[in-house]
């Protein structure tokens, strides 16, 4: 099974309380991003990582990549939005998704440090087999109505929280996007692109509690107390 990357770098500081993107602020060491990009260049099926950020960026890219091991990255330009980031981002692996060097891509946000290689490989295996794979918790605290988000979904009847990284096979992903574009159908995430475009069957995996996505400023230090026990 050979996989592509998609890591985002999209999002900003301002519910953290920061001036610059989230994603490159410092965490244990390193920038929140590079956390997940070190992870998944560790993950064996993992063939292509590629870094989709906002053009305006560029510095702390730069910065991000001397983080990393030389050449293992590749970095694109985003869109004005996630959809339009993955689109980009989709294109940049479409030669090696078209030539069937590629099996699934799967998709992760940056602002997830803590993501662990477990949790990467089981589900881009679950994607190779079945055709595409989300992480999910099971919510079990009450949310109220103005902290539902995108991220909370139903699957065998229990409400849980999505996580990332997600994974769909290649060529039916892409094939998904690029009618997307063509209809001018942007989703909320990749899922419902997927579920509008493809017939692909997507299961939701245990996900990890530990997954945790940098959005308040309590988020840091709690991801670098984490990052401690691991």
């Amino acid at each position: 099974m050979k996989a592509g990357v998609l890591v985002l770098a999209g999002g900003s500081g301002t519910r953290l309380g920061a001036a610059t993107n989230k994603v490159y602020l410092p965490l244990a060491g390193r920038s929140v991003i590079a956390h997940s990009l070190l992870r998944f260049a560790a993950t064996p099926g993992v063939e292509r990582l590629v870094l989709v950020a906002r053009p305006s960026d560029h510095e702390l890219v730069r910065a991000v990549l001397d983080e990393l091991p030389p050449d293992r990255v590749e970095v694109v330009a985003g869109g004005s939005n996630r959809h339009l980031s993955e689109l980009a981002g989709l294109r940049h692996l479409a030669a090696a998704i078209t030539a069937g060097d590629l099996d699934v891509v799967a998709i992760h946000d940056g602002a997830r440090p803590l993501v662990t290689r477990e949790l990467i490989s089981k589900v881009l295996a679950t994607a190779a087999e079945q055709g595409g794979a989300i992480p999910g918790i099971p919510v079990t605290d009450l949310v109220a109505k103005d902290d539902l988000h995108t991220d909370l979904t139903e699957a065998g009847g229990t409400l849980v929280r999505v996580q990332t990284p997600q994974a769909f096979r290649a060529a039916e992903l892409l094939d998904a996007y690029e009618r997307s574009a063509a209809e001018d159908f942007a989703g909320t995430d990749t899922s419902a692109c997927v579920e509008k475009f493809t017939d692909l069957t997507v299961v939701c995996v245990p996900g990890d509690p530990g997954n945790l996505k940098v959005t308040y400023a309590a988020d840091l230090p709690l991801a670098e107390e984490l990052l401690s026990q691991r």
